[in-house]
């Protein structure tokens, strides 16, 4: 499978507060002894931007749902879709670009859930510079990755006139930026703003998606054949979910979940987990939009569909793709993490 339009993790990873745990759904719940055995791949080391699923772990909530999850954090050197295709995990955390891949090299996968309504991708300059937009970065130097180059950048080039000669090669190392005041480069939302605090910079965050860049993140991805053999477990362990993340947003008793996430990930901090969770409650990542009425996990035929024809017009996909062949609205969209 070609993984030209797959978003690396560090080049592009990533509610709303006050929002209630939900009742069970309405899908069947087996006992305990009888526990569904699901493996879950995660698309980075272990971090905030997990935490729901870290939560439902911790918590007990996908033993409630009859439900052992083997949770596997990802890494530099792991694609998750790659795993996937070959069967080596049941299911995969991912993206919008990659449902659209599926349907592109026509594999019998797709997407049944998108915990991140607004994708946390960013463009970070320095308060210093007084960029206020995307349309001030006309002409200016950005560092960009390899693979923001065929997902976002055509979004950004298509709305806001940039152009290709801007780009400069990003290394994933903040120093750079921390010594230039008039550097403008990526990030995630609840991540590289943090480093630049803590190296002493002023970060002014532009959140992509708040520009109008539709793109659904940290989804989970299946293959059909799982969806029509079971169901029934799919739908627990969307719930499960759904329910995790309403926990870990709400920081409701989320020591456990934050203690399981720094053993596999020894370099994250508390410190660094809480300005996460902050700013992902600020900017409506997890709970916004069509999740603030359908509830956690949200998607719609619309959006998608937006999605699909804002990147095949800047030229990131092909046209005549089936679209709804990416996802499917089956499991989500019933309120959870709703009062």
């Amino acid at each position: 499978m070609r993984t030209r339009y797959r978003i690396e993790r560090r080049a592009l990873i990533g509610g709303g507060v006050g929002f209630a745990l939900t009742a069970v759904t309405g899908a069947r719940v087996p006992s305990a002894q009888a526990l569904d055995r699901v493996s879950f791949q995660t698309n980075w080391r272990a971090q905030a931007e997990h935490g729901g699923y870290y939560q439902a772990v911790a918590a007990g909530i996908y033993r409630r749902y009859g439900i052992e999850c083997d949770l596997r954090m990802g890494g530099p050197q792991q694609n998750p879709a790659q795993l996937l295709l070959a069967g080596r995990v049941d299911m995969v955390m991912s993206n919008g670009f990659q449902a659209l891949n599926y349907v592109r090299e026509n594999v019998p996968f797709l997407t049944i859930a998108a915990i991140f309504q607004k994708d946390p991708q960013i463009l970070m300059s320095h308060e210093e510079a007084n960029i206020a937009g995307f349309e001030q970065m006309r002409g200016r130097p950005i560092l960009i990755g390899a693979g923001g180059r065929v997902t976002y950048w055509p979004f950004l080039r298509a709305r806001f006139g940039l152009t290709d000669d801007q780009i400069r090669p990003y290394t994933f190392n903040i120093q750079p930026f921390l010594a230039d005041k008039g550097a403008i480069q990526q990030g995630f939302l609840s991540s590289e703003p943090f480093s630049a605090m803590a190296g002493g910079a002023r970060p002014r965050v532009h959140l992509i998606a708040d520009a109008g860049f539709p793109n659904y993140q940290t989804t989970i991805d299946i293959s059909r054949r799982m969806t029509e053999e079971k169901t029934d477990l799919v739908q627990r362990f969307v719930d499960a979910t759904a329910e995790g993340w309403t926990q870990y947003m709400r920081s409701q008793d989320v020591e456990a979940a934050n203690r399981l996430i720094i053993r596999d990930n020894p370099d994250m901090t508390l410190e660094r987990i809480t300005y996460a969770v902050r700013v992902m409650n600020e900017r409506g990542i997890v709970l916004s939009g069509d999740a603030e009425r359908l509830g956690i996990g949200a998607m719609t035929d619309e959006r998608w569909e937006t999605f699909y024809t804002t990147m095949r017009d800047a030229g990131a996909m092909p046209p005549g793709l089936d679209v709804k062949r990416a996802y499917s609205l089956r499991f989500v969209n019933k309120r959870v993490g709703l009062g």
